[in-house]
């Protein structure tokens, strides 16, 4: 019984490390990817982060100008801006092997998903993005810029807080692009019924506002350019999650796994 228990154990373990050891290397995997593209791309640091900052910059008003009030801003924040735009680009290659990870432990109908996951993920998320540049920047800029003339304020921006305010607006549009995805995943893994989701609709809606209040600057407009795609997006999920409803047939013949996932 010792023995038994003990050789247990021991397996146990082994399959512990075994998937931490794994987990290790797809992690080493997706920071070389990253580190690659960063290195590839860090001659141009300065252009890119003028990019990164032309929705501001158009926005200001004439005489208006960024600001550097850190020394090593100058250096540090194109740094930062280069790693994102990095990351952005081998994003494709981190959401491989994240779901190479956990593909061990999927049945095989859900296996197939992976590969259009990864891509309606990566899409959505760059779409989400994209949204916040050209549509939410300029507009909250140059709403947040008229109230500067009346106050006779001169708008000067340090370089430091406009990267975070923006890396923090890039990911909940990124984010707020991917309720089709999880929508899908939900209904097609079984874990909640499409009629359910269908239900709590109006309970989605509110935490759609309350959710764009919290992440998105305190007006009005930048709140309902956030909430409203969100609550149109979930709509989207719905319609999609029709075509994925699991049918009999996949529960009967999904005892099958597969036994690693490799690159």
């Amino acid at each position: 019984m010792t023995e038994n228990s003990s050789t247990q154990d021991s397996g146990l373990q082994e399959t512990f490390l075994s998937h931490l050891f794994e987990l290790r290397d797809r992690v080493i995997k997706a920071a070389l990817a990253i580190i690659v593209v960063f290195v590839c791309l860090v001659y141009w640091a300065p252009d890119i982060f003028h990019l990164f900052a032309q929705p501001l910059l158009e926005a200001l008003p004439a005489g208006g100008k960024m600001i550097v009030t850190d020394v090593t801003g100058s250096f540090f924040v194109p740094m930062k801006v280069t790693m994102l735009v990095a990351f952005i680009i081998a994003l494709p290659v981190v959401m491989y092997q994240l779901w190479a990870f956990i593909a061990p432990g999927l049945y095989l109908h859900e296996r197939k998903l992976i590969l259009p996951l990864v891509v309606s993920s990566y899409t959505l998320f760059i779409i989400g993005m994209a949204f916040a540049y050209f549509l939410v920047f300029p507009t909250v800029f140059k709403f947040m810029a008229s109230y500067n003339a009346p106050l006779g304020a001169e708008m000067s921006t340090d370089i430091d807080n406009y990267l975070s305010f923006a890396m923090t607006t890039f990911l909940a549009f990124g984010i707020t692009f991917e309720v089709p995805v999880v929508v899908v995943v939900l209904v097609r893994m079984g874990m909640v019924p499409l009629a359910k989701l269908k239900e709590i609709r109006p309970y989605v809606i509110v935490g759609a506002f309350v959710i764009s209040a919290v992440v998105t600057p305190p007006d009005v407009l930048s709140q309902l350019l956030l909430a409203v795609p969100m609550t149109l997006l979930y709509e989207l999920g719905l319609i999609v999650a029709r075509f994925y409803v699991p049918k009999p047939s996949d529960d009967e013949g999904s005892s099958d796994h597969s036994t690693s996932a490799s690159t």
